[in-house]
């Protein structure tokens, strides 16, 4: 039965996510965005809604392991699991500045995660902290949106020549929210469960098991952006995923909730986190190439981490 909760819950935050990004980025076309920054924002902050739909029911239901979990491991798993299969499938390269800038920002915000648990509590004022951050970040993109061209495939995928119903759009927001909390509820109750009856810690869980299920909409949109040769979007994806999710996730949840994890208990997976994202660095920065080998380096680190997790 708690397999089942957790596949049915897995099911519906994919479902919710593709949901709520489909009829976010309607709205944001209406609002007259080009649709690179639609995928650095709206996109990418879309379709880590599912990380925030299971961390906030895992802080209410006392599983502050599983929300802090979910975080560093969708990171982790963003970089090294989803942009590895990523470049498997197209090498990537991009030049950018928006990617450019953001690479300096998602490395700032990762770090920001054992600052904020050095005193074993993420707060509420440094969750505030964090959203403010990611408002600003956010209107940083929005005005200096530079109109980039982008490829037809990627503006037929995310943009139409008809005009949206911001009604419709609106409502299809609402129902893919509905869809994300209840399979938010679903997958955590059904891994903390799994977790508590087979002895594993529940931030084992949260960094495997609830972050790469909550990844799966990142893991979508990358993979079609890269067979579509979108290297800008897969990228984009993946790097706006990754700063929402400690800047948005970890900030409204800690407003919500304070959560109360030592920081002894996630050092070395924040360092793994840490480590991805400088990774990144030198192909992001420098336009070099984030090629198959590269790929198939960040699968094999990735599965690595993941073995360590269960052996411990």
């Amino acid at each position: 039965m708690n397999i089942l909760l957790i596949l049915l819950g897995v099911l519906l935050l994919y479902a919710g996510g593709e949901l709520l990004v489909r009829n976010a980025t309607k709205l944001a076309a209406l609002w007259g965005l080009s649709p690179l920054v639609i995928g650095l924002t709206i996109v990418a902050f879309g379709t880590s809604s599912p990380e925030l739909a299971a961390s906030l029911i895992a802080a209410l239901q006392d599983s502050p392991e599983i929300a802090i979990g979910n975080v560093v491991g969708s990171n982790i798993a963003n970089v090294g699991l989803i942009l590895g299969l990523t470049a498997l499938i197209y090498p990537l390269r991009t030049q950018a500045s928006v990617i450019r800038r953001e690479v300096p920002i998602m490395v700032g915000a990762a770090l920001l995660v054992p600052l904020s648990l050095l005193d074993g509590t993420v707060s509420r004022l440094e969750g505030a902290i964090g959203v403010l951050l990611l408002a600003g970040f956010t209107y940083m993109l929005i005005r200096t949106d530079e109109k980039p061209e982008v490829t037809q495939e990627y503006e037929a995928e995310y943009t139409s020549s008809e005009t949206p119903s911001p009604w419709l759009a609106g409502l299809g927001i609402v129902v893919g929210l509905a869809l994300l909390v209840g399979g938010a509820q679903s997958l955590v109750s059904g891994a903390t469960a799994i977790a508590r009856a087979l002895g594993v810690p529940e931030l084992v869980i949260g960094l495997t098991l609830v972050a790469v299920g909550t990844s799966l909409p990142e893991l979508a949109t990358s993979l079609i952006a890269a067979l579509k040769k979108e290297s800008e979007i897969a990228l984009g994806n993946i790097v706006g995923s990754n700063i929402f999710n400690v800047l948005g996730i970890l900030g409204v949840t800690a407003l919500v909730r304070p959560i109360n994890v030592p920081l002894q208990a996630v050092g070395i997976d924040v360092i793994v986190m840490i480590g991805f994202s400088l990774v990144l660095i030198p192909f992001l920065l420098t336009g070099l190439r984030l090629g198959r080998l590269e790929g198939a380096i960040f699968i094999a680190l990735y599965a690595t981490y993941v073995v360590y997790l269960y052996m411990q």
